[in-house]
């Protein structure tokens, strides 16, 4: 260059700087493009290394696959009065067609702590039943620890809560007046014709607060303390079990997106619920003879009370719990929801096929 401007007029230098500039910025973007090109390029063979490896290893293990969805366990450890028995039916529903087996965990006066040596046998069952699996197992009974007893594979767990004053009032009712999936059998309360209200005014046992200490033990387990009324050690136990050992946890007043969410994590069990919940006949079955909505009274007093805070607490954590998942999981268009389609890919896989 330094010649070029010693030899050259002015002018020549200038359009000699210009085109330099020009060919290096042409230089640039092709660059630029071959690098673009060459990361696509990178993207569509990993794409397309991945449905070879998919394809290769489909049949190889499709049999292994099947065995290991065969061993699976889901356990429901339902909590009275939460739509339970409606959900339930749907698992009943499904069983047939689904190839697995249903199982009603019925203990004795629906105590929902087991003796040490029930605890046994039931995760012994649970574990080496083979029989019986894949199995869906349900039933009021609190959650168990499978880990405490040396088990490497532990069931999964699935629950429903409820708005706890929503709950009790509607249990209440339920022993008095039963519900319209078996209305000829008699009830514990049959005859006792106090609306809640009555109950609540009057000061009575059925309705008083300590009633609503049962969704936060059913969740914390078999330990002494969940039992112990207004236990906040209890509370946070319940909490961490229901993030840590549970699979999943929806909300009677959200029992359709459970059962979505349910069929895309767990077809094998759930593939065809959602239909079946929309459109079958008992997708909303049971339902609690003559209810009576509290009035805004008896809600007030019940709210008082430190059981119904850290009850409602432990709902409401649940409920955030379940709407975290259900935002990472679901889109909602024209008032439907949907579930979001598979949102990663592998890519950069070494060492590469041949």
């Amino acid at each position: 260059m330094g010649f070029l401007r010693l030899k050259m007029p002015p002018k020549f230098q200038l359009v000699a700087l210009l085109a330099f500039a020009i060919v290096m910025i042409f230089l640039e973007n092709q660059i630029q493009n071959l690098e673009e090109s060459r990361g696509k390029l990178e993207r569509a063979i990993a794409r397309h290394e991945v449905r070879e490896i998919e394809q290769r290893h489909i049949q190889e293990g499709a049999k292994e696959a099947l065995v290991k969805e065969d061993d699976l366990v889901v356990i429901y450890n339902r909590v009275p009065k939460t739509a339970s028995t409606s959900f339930t039916n749907i698992a009943y529903d499904l069983c047939n067609k689904n190839h697995y087996h249903v199982l009603h965990i019925n203990t004795t006066k629906n105590n929902p702590v087991m003796s040490l040596q029930d605890q046994v046998r039931f995760v012994k069952n649970v574990t080496l039943w083979k029989e019986m699996k894949p199995a869906f197992y349900h039933g009021h009974v609190s959650f168990l620890d499978f880990t405490k007893f040396g088990v490497k594979k532990k069931p999964i767990y699935i629950n429903v809560i409820r708005d706890p004053i929503e709950r009790l009032v509607s249990y209440y009712y339920f022993l008095r007046f039963g519900d319209d999936y078996r209305p000829g059998l008699r009830r514990r309360k049959q005859g006792d014709k106090k609306t809640f209200d009555d109950c609540v005014a009057a000061g009575g046992s059925d309705c008083a607060p300590e009633k609503l200490w049962l969704q936060i033990p059913f969740f914390c387990g078999h330990y002494f303390e969940c039992w112990n009324i207004g236990s906040k050690w209890a509370l946070e136990q319940a909490k961490y079990n229901l993030v840590n050992e549970y699979m999943l946890v929806g909300v009677t007043e959200e029992l359709e997106d459970f059962v979505m969410m349910l069929e895309a994590a767990l077809p094998r069990f759930f593939k065809g619920a959602t239909e079946l919940y929309r459109t079958g006949k008992k997708s909303h079955l049971r339902k609690t003879s003559e209810k009576k909505p509290p009035t805004k009274e008896s809600i007030a007093r019940l709210q008082q009370s430190d059981i119904w805070k850290m009850e409602n607490e432990f709902y409401e954590f649940a409920l955030e719990q379940f709407q975290y998942i259900r935002a990472h999981a679901v889109r909602e268009k024209d008032g439907e929801l949907y579930l979001l389609a598979q949102n990663f890919i592998y890519e950069k896989i070494y060492p590469k096929t041949t």
